[in-house]
């Protein structure tokens, strides 16, 4: 048996034997550098979420001082016309029940979305079930 020398290249030449091994090695190039680059692609996403996220943060804190400037100026307002001390009794008050009220809401909220299981989807997969029992019984 004699061994046949390395085709120079040209796959016209190769046997399929060759051919084969040289489609499973490109494939598997192929995908190891698509793997690579999906890597690549998704650090790059990463780091922009992560980016984003901080700022976004940012702006949160940001937020929270300048609705603390508003009270102080809503207290500075109402100054004007009562006392100091009266007029942050009064805002502090309202805060306080607009806090109770959205709390109120968030309850109302929390409590529609207990439990955490999709109950429908459960309730529909039953009913899919007894379905297919039914009809297997039946063809018996």
């Amino acid at each position: 048996m004699t061994t046949r020398p390395t085709p120079s290249g040209d796959p016209a030449d190769a046997t399929t034997g060759e051919l084969l091994s040289r489609l499973a090695q490109q494939t598997s190039d192929l995908v190891r550098s698509e793997m690579q680059l999906a890597k690549v692609e998704m650090t790059a996403k990463a780091k922009h979420a992560g980016i984003g996220a901080g700022l976004f943060g940012a702006a949160g804190v940001l937020a929270l001082y300048g609705g603390g400037a508003l009270v102080a100026t809503a207290i500075a307002a109402l100054a004007l016309v009562l006392d100091l001390w009266l007029a942050a009794l009064i805002v502090t008050v309202v805060l306080f029940a607009v806090a109770g009220a959205v709390a109120l809401v968030g309850r109302k909220q929390v409590t529609e979305a207990t439990p955490a299981a999709p109950q429908t989807t459960i309730d529909n997969v039953k009913a899919d079930v007894a379905a297919v029992q039914e009809a297997r019984s039946h063809e018996r």
